[in-house]
C-alpha cells in the first residue's frame, strides 16, 4: 500500500497541474492581471512557445473545419449555418488568423438555448456561432493533446478512446471487489457555475503560451444573447454547447481526480457526474464530508446537498446504470428513472396527435430504440425489454385504430385482415376507447407482433438478442 501512495504522489509531481503557483489563497473573483482582453506576452515566449501557431496551422484547422462541418448543428447568433463555413473561410480565413495572431480577435456571443431536463427543469446552453466552433475546435485538439497525459485513470467523460460503458464496468469491478458504499457526488450546475479566475489559474500552470490563456478567456467572457433578444454578461460559467467547454471541464475537474487519488480513494468520473466507492458506510461519510470541503473552498464549485448522498450501491444511478450483486459479482440493471425516461419518450413518438405519417413514425422509433438498446446493452433487461415491447406494441395498435379513422375503413380492414363481416361491423361500431380496443384480441389477431414487424418496426427485444450475439 505505502508503495502504491508513494507511486501516486511521484506522479503527481510530475503533472504541471499539480505544481500550485502563488494563487493557491486564490478568493473568489480575482483574476489574473497579466491576462488581457489584448493578451499580452512577453515575445520571446510566444516563439518560445508557439503553441498559438500550432492551433492555427493549416493541418489542424483544417481538422477542426471537418469536424464542426460533420457535427453541424444549429447557427449561432450571426444566423450562418454550418453549409455557409466554407465560402465564409476562403475569403476570411487570413484576416481571422491575423485577428487572433494580433490579440484583436472578439468572439461573438453565443445563443441562449434551453433544452429540458429529465427532472422539470431546464439546461442552458450556449451556442456559438459556426466561425467560433472552429476556432474552438481548434483550440480543444491541440490542448487535448497537452492534457491527455495528465489526466487521470478514473476519468472517461468526454476523452479519446474512453466512454460511459467504461466508464459504469469500472464501478462494477470495484463492486465486485467489495467496495459496496458509495458517495453519489452531484455538483449544482456545474457548467454554469465555474470561477473563471480559477479556471485561468489551472490552465496557467501547462499552458504558458499567454496568447491562448487570453482567447480562451475571451471566449468566456464572450456574453450570451438571450432568447428575448437581450445581451446577458457571462462573469461565470463555461457555455455548453461550444467544443471547448468539455475539454475545460475535465481541465478543472482534474483537479478533483488527483486530489481523490492522492488521498487513495476508489471512484469513477464522467464528466460532473461522480461516484467515490468505499467499503464501509462510516468511511463514505468521512469522505462525503472532506470532499464536499475540498470542492467548495479549493474549487469554488456548489455540491448539491439535496442530492449528494452516502448509500448502498442498489440505491444509486450512474449514467442511467444500477448495480446490484448476485453470487458475490456485481450485475447491472437499468435504473428505474432510465425506464421512466424511455417510456416517456415512445409515448412521445406513438402519440395519437402528432400528425406523424407511419414512415416518419417507423424511422424516429427505430433511431431511437436502437441508439437505447445500444447504450444500455450491458444491463440484463431481456424480461423488462419483453414487457416493455408488449406495451409498445398496444401503442402501435392504437395509432394504427385511430389511423383508420371512419366506421367503414375499420370494417373493411378488419374483413382484409382476416375476421368475418358481422364481428368486423361490431367493432368498427364500437364506442370504447382506443386504448381498450388495443388490448382486444381483435386487434391482436388483425394486427399482428408478425405484421408488425414485417411493416417496418423495430422492438427492443428483437434487436437486443441481435447486439448481444
Amino acid at each position: 500500500m505505502k508503495g502504491r501512495r508513494q507511486k501516486i504522489f511521484d506522479k503527481a509531481e510530475t503533472c504541471p497541474q499539480k505544481n500550485r503557483t502563488a494563487s493557491e489563497g486564490y478568493a473568489g473573483g480575482q483574476t489574473f492581471l497579466w491576462i488581457t482582453e489584448n493578451n499580452l506576452t512577453e515575445p520571446e515566449n510566444r516563439k518560445e512557445n508557439g503553441l498559438l501557431e500550432s492551433i492555427l496551422s493549416p493541418a489542424n484547422l483544417n481538422a477542426a473545419y471537418k469536424r464542426v462541418k460533420s457535427n453541424k448543428g444549429a447557427a449561432g447568433v450571426d444566423k450562418m449555418e454550418v453549409d455557409s463555413l466554407k465560402d465564409y473561410l476562403v475569403n476570411h480565413k487570413d484576416a481571422q488568423i491575423s485577428s487572433i495572431l494580433r490579440g484583436k480577435y472578439r468572439p461573438h456571443p453565443t445563443r441562449r438555448v434551453l433544452i429540458p431536463k429529465g427532472n422539470g427543469k431546464q439546461r442552458q446552453l450556449g451556442i456559438p456561432t459556426v466561425v467560433d466552433r472552429v476556432i474552438q475546435q481548434s483550440i480543444s485538439q491541440q490542448l487535448s493533446l497537452i492534457y491527455e497525459p495528465q489526466f487521470s485513470d478514473h476519468s472517461y467523460g468526454f476523452r479519446p478512446r474512453r466512454s460511459a460503458h467504461q466508464a459504469v464496468q469500472k464501478c462494477q469491478q470495484y463492486i465486485t471487489e467489495g467496495y459496496i458504499h458509495a458517495v453519489d457526488m452531484d455538483l449544482e450546475r456545474f457548467f454554469d457555475t465555474v470561477v473563471h479566475g480559477k479556471l485561468i489559474e489551472v490552465l496557467s500552470r501547462t499552458i504558458k503560451d499567454g496568447r491562448v490563456v487570453s482567447l480562451i478567456h475571451k471566449y468566456l467572457n464572450a456574453g450570451v444573447i438571450q432568447q428575448d433578444g437581450r445581451f446577458g454578461e457571462t462573469l461565470e460559467g463555461v457555455p455548453q454547447g461550444g467544443p471547448l467547454s468539455p475539454l475545460l471541464g475535465n481541465v478543472l475537474l482534474n483537479e478533483l481526480d488527483w486530489e481523490l487519488e492522492r488521498r487513495g480513494h476508489k471512484f469513477v468520473r464522467y464528466a460532473d457526474d461522480l461516484v467515490i466507492l468505499c467499503k464501509s458506510k462510516r468511511g463514505a461519510e468521512r469522505t462525503m464530508k472532506s470532499i464536499t470541503s475540498y470542492i467548495e473552498e479549493k474549487l469554488f464549485l456548489k455540491v448539491n446537498r439535496d442530492k449528494t448522498k452516502v448509500a448502498s450501491i442498489r440505491d444509486i444511478n450512474f449514467l442511467g446504470y444500477g448495480f446490484y450483486r448476485y453470487k458475490g459479482e456485481c450485475r447491472l440493471r437499468i435504473h428505474p428513472k432510465s425506464v421512466i425516461k424511455m417510456k416517456a419518450k415512445i409515448k412521445e413518438l406513438t402519440s395519437r396527435s402528432n400528425g406523424w405519417g407511419n414512415e416518419r413514425r417507423k424511422t424516429a422509433l427505430g433511431y431511437y430504440i436502437k441508439g437505447w438498446v445500444q447504450y444500455f446493452k450491458l444491463a440484463d433487461m431481456r424480461s423488462l425489454l419483453e414487457k416493455t415491447d408488449m406495451w409498445y406494441r398496444r401503442r402501435l395498435r392504437m395509432v394504427i385504430w385511430k389511423q383508420w379513422k371512419r366506421i367503414k375503413t375499420k370494417v373493411t380492414n378488419l374483413i382484409k385482415l382476416g375476421i368475418n363481416k358481422y364481428k368486423a361491423y361490431e367493432w368498427g361500431n364500437t364506442r370504447k376507447g382506443y386504448w381498450h380496443i388495443a388490448k382486444s384480441y381483435i386487434l391482436t389477431r388483425t394486427i399482428t407482433n408478425e405484421r408488425l414487424c414485417k411493416a417496418g418496426y423495430v422492438f427492443f427485444t428483437d434487436y437486443y438478442e441481435a447486439v448481444r450475439r
